[in-house]
């Protein structure tokens, strides 16, 4: 498995990460054991880079991965966790006020029991707590040793800016990463989100890079959520971003380009992502060791790049008013030979 730098730091991760949230997870999740055999698979494929968050499954997603820990040297992994969404049913547990986030740090390191954490997510958007407050409080936490590197998910663009320049303005670690939903199905942070994080050297980590797993082809000639799947466990997050008709048609094209060129839809989807230069890791989640090691098997540099030109136009996004008059606008002045930093043209 290939490494990248995360943004502009020195720190490498890999280019796939080990996505977490199906470890302990009620109903469509994996067990302890299972957990621990997938966590040594992306280990022994040579990944370094596991995520999870303070609010999978309770907790006891961290508390596993925990478990594992003692296996390994903890130097030889990179740890990213998050924070934000509520953690309890108190006032208190949610948001990124600087108690909610320290009292995160903290309970996520004794779930996870290790000293620090290697990358740590503002989970997403607090519109009520001021850049100012955030940036002092990942300057403690940097300061404190207990976290490396601030990054951020799901927040807004101008947001992401707004508070990278207040950690800029500390002489701080600025955000490094910025994980986002980014699939073959939505392609809509290439608005604004890729941009702006090219802009201001933020790495793009992508999430659900397989769109719930609708990329997989385990999805092909099913119109309605079958029981028992996903989809049907997450009805209310899944079934809204992915289980609609403009993403099966575009499944529907995937499952017929990959017959045509007898490539996998899954490494057609994955390699897509890991051909942009802005992309520095796709997360990979899997609730069997079978499927993770299906996932790990991408090699993206073996897709020709004529079918990479295909999957871009298949995959063409919807674009508003505003992004259109603003590719048209990089464009002009692109031609005048001044293209700036942000620029996808």
């Amino acid at each position: 498995m290939e490494h990248r730098y995360l943004g502009t730091t020195g720190l490498l991760v890999s280019e796939f990460s080990l996505g977490t949230m199906t470890f302990g997870a009620p109903g469509w999740g994996c067990t302890e054991e299972e957990s621990h055999r997938i966590i040594a698979s992306f280990l022994d494929h040579g990944g370094t880079t596991i995520d999870t968050a303070d609010v999978y499954a309770g907790g006891e997603t961290e508390r596993i991965i925990g478990s594992f820990l003692p296996n390994i040297r903890r130097d030889d992994v990179v740890i990213a966790s998050k924070c934000n969404f509520p953690a309890a049913n108190n006032p208190l547990a949610v948001g990124s006020a600087r108690k909610h986030i320290v009292a995160s740090v903290e309970a996520s390191l004794r779930r996870l029991g290790t000293d620090y954490l290697d990358v740590y997510y503002l989970h997403r958007n607090d519109p009520t707590v001021r850049a100012e407050e955030i940036a002092e409080t990942f300057d403690l936490l940097i300061r404190q040793g207990k976290v490396l590197y601030p990054a951020l998910s799901n927040l807004p663009a101008w947001r992401m800016v707004h508070i990278n320049q207040a950690l800029k303005s500390r002489a701080t670690t600025p955000f490094v990463a910025g994980q986002y939903m980014y699939n073959l199905v939505d392609r809509t942070a290439e608005q604004e989100l890729i941009p702006a994080m090219v802009s201001e050297g933020i790495g793009m980590v992508c999430w659900s890079p397989l769109a719930g797993g609708l990329l997989t082809g385990k999805y092909k000639g099913v119109e309605t959520v079958p029981a028992d799947s996903r989809f049907e466990y997450r009805k209310a997050l899944d079934v809204p971003r992915f289980w609609t008709e403009r993403s099966l048609t575009i499944a529907r094209k995937l499952m017929a380009l990959s017959q045509e060129r007898t490539i996998s839809p899954v490494t057609l989807s994955l390699g897509w992502l890991l051909s942009k230069p802005y992309v520095t890791s796709v997360i990979v989640g899997a609730r069997t060791l079978s499927q993770l090691t299906e996932n790990l098997s991408v090699d993206w540099r073996l897709i020709p790049s004529d079918m990479l030109d295909l999957l871009d136009q298949l995959s063409e996004p919807e674009r508003s008013y505003f992004w259109t008059f603003n590719e048209e606008t990089n464009t002009y002045f692109a031609n005048r030979g001044r293209p700036f930093p942000g620029m996808l043209v």
